[in-house]
């Protein structure tokens, strides 16, 4: 294959998971992953600073998507309802890539080094989402609190989105985590 076919970061992609399944993350190089793909380390680094990166690629089209989700939502929204529509949007990307969205997880579970990426990421997309928030006119503490819970909605529902045997959509499942929170939320008071 050629090294400057337009699909390489696929190919790239494609590789690693593969590799990271077979091998192992650790055990797993930034040689052996271009050399799987057909392309060199150099064309590696020009599409990902890193191993790691091969996992995160993305995070930054899923944060635009979740902010422009509550950009969207009317303004008569409550907090829920924008945590609601940040999670659709989100499931809209999720769904464009289920398949590699059940391998990542896999892989992410099994290396503490990438749950600690994952975290930094989830964070980064906190501080989006509650910006987004204050920019609808939440104060900032709710804000916060509204970000923090619409990534932890997110993260239960994506787990179990694709650990789910009936492959239900997304934005179902985060949308059932999202009521049963309101639920708790009400009963609590």
């Amino acid at each position: 294959m050629g090294r400057w076919q337009p699909d390489a970061r696929m190919r790239l992609q494609e590789a690693a998971l593969a590799l990271y399944s077979e091998r192992g993350y650790d055990e797993t190089t930034v040689a052996q992953i271009a050399e799987r793909a057909g392309l060199t380390k150099r064309t590696f680094f020009r599409y990902f600073a890193d191993k790691r990166e091969v996992l995160f690629w993305g995070a930054q089209f899923l944060e635009q998507r979740m902010v422009a989700g509550i950009d969207a939502a009317p303004a008569s929204a409550s907090v829920f309802g924008l945590i609601g529509a940040a999670l659709d949007a989100a499931a809209v990307q999720f769904e464009e890539v289920r398949e590699f969205a059940g391998q990542r997880y896999r892989i992410i579970s099994s290396s503490p080094e990438l749950q600690e990426r994952e975290l930094i990421k989830t964070a980064s997309l906190a501080t989006a989402i509650a910006s987004a928030m204050r920019k609808r006119g939440i104060g900032e503490t709710a804000a916060d609190l509204a970000a923090h819970t619409a990534t932890t909605v997110m993260h239960i529902a994506y787990t179990q989105w694709v650990e789910d045997a009936e492959q239900r959509p997304f934005e179902q499942i985060a949308r059932q985590a999202l009521g049963q929170l309101r639920e708790l939320v009400a009963a609590a008071e």
